[in-house]
């Protein structure tokens, strides 16, 4: 018969890299008190990682030896079990359209949920709290953009905004007019003057 232990590396060893584990949805495979200490037995021995209290995934096996399963899928995997919605911060997207060199130290998502700081492996990723209409469009290009106009802020908005526009196609920048009707008034306003110079 299985322990507790082995029933638990079985079920994470079916999920999707990134995947994560809580005790409350592993008490199908045994009393609360037994999963709680199969999770730290198995934390102890590499077999599962602690994400943060509460939080285990699977680490990932190399040729190498192990590794920590990739930010994108763990903060993915996390926001769609919440429901909250997850985009890049600020920082992150104006770095992946090229109109900033500096690379954050560590990896910021900006969510709808509390803000919380998570450990895969070496690497520090922090969950932060924003208002939702910084969350607009997660995944597009215009969404990066517009996030990375809110980063900058309202004393570099105009100047970034001419670094941003040289970096969007034409359906690109009409997504991102979009947006601002759900952006404060300085980012409207800046928005707005971008609309003119189409």
């Amino acid at each position: 018969m299985q322990t507790t232990s082995q029933a638990i590396k079985a079920y994470a060893e079916a999920l999707p890299e990134g995947a994560t584990l809580s005790a409350r949805e592993l008490l199908h495979l045994g009393e609360r008190a037994a999963v709680d200490q199969a999770l730290s037995r198995l934390v102890r021995r590499g077999e599962l990682m602690r994400v943060k209290r509460g939080l285990f995934a699977l680490p990932v096996k190399t040729r190498f030896g192990n590794r920590a399963p990739s930010v994108e899928a763990v903060v993915e995997h996390i926001a769609k079990s919440t429901g909250e919605r997850v985009s890049q911060s600020g920082a992150s997207a104006a770095n992946l359209l090229g109109i900033s060199t500096q690379n954050p130290s560590r990896q910021v998502f900006w969510t709808s949920g509390p803000s919380r700081h998570l450990k895969l492996g070496a690497q520090s990723v922090e969950l932060k709290h924003v208002p939702s209409w910084q969350l607009r469009a997660p995944n597009s290009r215009a969404g990066h953009a517009f996030r990375a106009l809110a980063y900058f802020g309202k004393s570099e908005a105009a100047q970034a905004l001419r670094r941003i526009k040289a970096t969007l196609n034409e359906e690109e920048k009409r997504e991102l007019l979009s947006l601002r009707a759900s952006a404060p008034t300085w980012m409207a306003k800046e928005l707005s003057a971008l609309a003119s110079l189409q």
